[in-house]
């Protein structure tokens, strides 16, 4: 018999929902047919989608892989030689063009380990990052979280050593670290892909920003959607507090710090920090008003740092690798690297893990491959369902926070969501009008009835009726909404509007009917 060889499929939901499952299955079949003895290991997604679900052997020339791999392929693939790395196969996956030109920080072990084997974790550079901080002074934890310049991967940019630093000068007996994985924005699964692929790095740094900021006591808000992502988290979780790595004494430092999932009803508003606070509690996920703030009155009023996954598990890195290793990323004031995610009409949609400072081209058309359907790219939508819709002549802004505000965008959690030539700009500019409307806590009049007289002005756009008033009744509408909205729900929505009739202004103005005709009853009511 020969040797036993390793043989890695993703579990990751991703790949699991074409097939990954059963390959996995069939493989095991085909080595017991075979006698040949098969070491199968459920790992995450590298983030290749179109390749899913892909299947890695380890040979002395490091990981080969194959894919897309449908159920039907495996006895061929292993007749030709699979378990030997022959045949049909990718060559080296670390190899491949998408993944070299990445910067892989976050992502490093996603696709690579085992989820929940703990040793596999720290063989590949997991607990540095904690081992260090417990060596240091809690402040000087913060100082590094400072100096990286990272700032809050879930969207607002704010800096996270600031956030941090202000939790941990409040003096109170009870503080606490949320992560929240409330993962709304369209286009967006880069959180889903972390804690299904390497849910110990979420931990380490949840509890890196405990230690630095005094908190016991720890919660991942994940939503419903993600029972995949729950149940690894929650497996994580006991694996950790086994380990040592969670509890009354983490790493026999003498410092308590635990953690809990709770999953949220699926509310997209609960994705706002104050909403997710008000629902941890037990309440209906509702928009707090601000001040206080919830680094100084968050969970059960408490000090409470409230972070992204992505900006959490960044956390690790900086504090592993060092405050300066992790600035000498990026560019201006947006330093270390994002998680692009690449969705919508594109050809090779997937995680892009780089530097800020690539530009929007080189993401959509370079590693994106253009669209599936192979039509002329008209329009991108960049940082969720409230993101700026942007024209291939803006395929030249790098991705960074200050050029993306000055263009009237933003990045956001770093959703790209494509869209051909054959998009109807004033219906998405309707969607993102009617999304607000169906997510709005309703606490605000702005957000609340805005919304829906916005969804009513842009249906009269598309029937064509008084076109140029509606536009400016619409532009109105924006303004007040952007200046009189409680949260970012309301006050961004105007971002998609705006831009669509900005750069996309035929798709309103064409719809213009004569000045003496005048809609049907039946397309009013159409």
């Amino acid at each position: 018999m020969s040797d036993t060889v390793t043989v890695y499929v993703p579990q990751d939901s991703a790949a699991r929902s074409v097939g990954a499952d059963s390959v996995a299955a069939g493989l095991l079949a085909a080595a017991r047919r075979g006698g040949r003895a098969i070491d199968l290991v459920r790992t995450g997604s590298r983030g290749m989608l179109w390749l899913e679900p892909l299947v890695e052997v380890a040979t002395p020339h490091g990981r080969v892989g194959y894919g897309p791999v449908a159920p039907g392929d495996v006895p061929a693939l292993v007749d030709a030689g699979l378990f030997d790395g022959e045949g049909a196969s990718l060559g080296p996956v670390e190899r491949l063009p998408w993944m070299r030109r990445q910067n892989r920080l976050t992502f490093a072990r996603v696709g690579v380990v085992d989820p929940l084997d703990p040793a596999d974790y720290t063989d590949h550079g997991g607990l540095r990052g904690l081992r260090r901080a417990l060596s240091l002074a809690p402040e000087d934890v913060v100082e590094e979280m400072v100096t990286s310049g990272l700032r809050g991967r879930g969207g607002a940019g704010f800096p996270a050593g600031i956030k941090w630093r202000t939790v941990g000068q409040e003096q109170a007996a009870v503080k606490f670290v949320c992560c929240n994985a409330d993962e709304g924005d369209s286009g967006t699964f880069a959180d889903r892909m972390v804690m299904e692929g390497d849910p110990f790095q979420l931990l380490e740094g949840m509890t890196i920003a405990a230690y630095a900021v005094g908190a016991s006591e720890g919660f991942v808000y994940v939503r419903s959607e993600y029972p995949d992502a729950v149940e690894t988290l929650r497996s994580a979780i006991g694996i950790a507090r086994g380990q040592g790595w969670l509890g009354p004494d983490v790493l026999g430092s003498g410092f308590a710090f635990d953690i809990e999932v709770r999953v949220g009803a699926g509310a997209y508003i609960c994705g706002e920090e104050t909403a997710m606070l008000e629902s941890l509690e037990g309440l209906r996920g509702m928009v707090r008003a601000k001040p206080p703030i919830p680094a100084l009155s968050g969970l059960f009023g408490k000090p409470t740092v409230v972070n992204n996954v992505l900006t959490l598990c960044a956390a690790t890195t900086v504090l592993g690798d060092g405050a300066e290793a992790y600035a000498s990323y990026g560019m201006g004031r947006s330093r270390g690297t994002q998680v692009f995610q690449l969705g919508g009409n594109i050809a090779r949609g997937g995680i892009v893990e780089t530097a800020f400072g690539i530009t929007l081209g080189e993401l959509v058309q370079d590693f994106g491959g253009g669209t599936l359907t192979g039509r002329p790219v008209r329009s991108v939508q960049v940082g969720g369902p409230l993101g700026a819709y942007l024209p291939v002549d803006r395929f030249d802004l790098p991705m960074d926070y200050e050029a993306f505000a000055e263009a009237g965008a933003m990045v956001g959690h770093g959703g790209i969501v494509v869209f051909d030539e054959t998009v109807d700009m004033a219906r998405q500019a309707r969607f993102a009008m009617e999304f607000c409307a169906a997510e709005s806590c309703g606490k605000c009049t702005p957000c609340r009835l805005g919304s829906v007289r916005g969804v009513e002005t842009i249906d009269k756009i598309i029937e064509g009726s008084d076109v140029d008033d509606n536009l400016a009744l619409l532009d109105d509408l924006c303004e007040l909404m952007t200046d009189g909205s409680l949260c970012a729900m309301g006050g961004m929505t105007p971002f998609p509007v705006r831009s669509a009739v900005q750069h996309f202004g035929e798709d309103f103005l064409d719809r213009r009917r004569p000045a003496d005709e005048s809609p049907t009853r039946e397309e009013h009511t159409a």
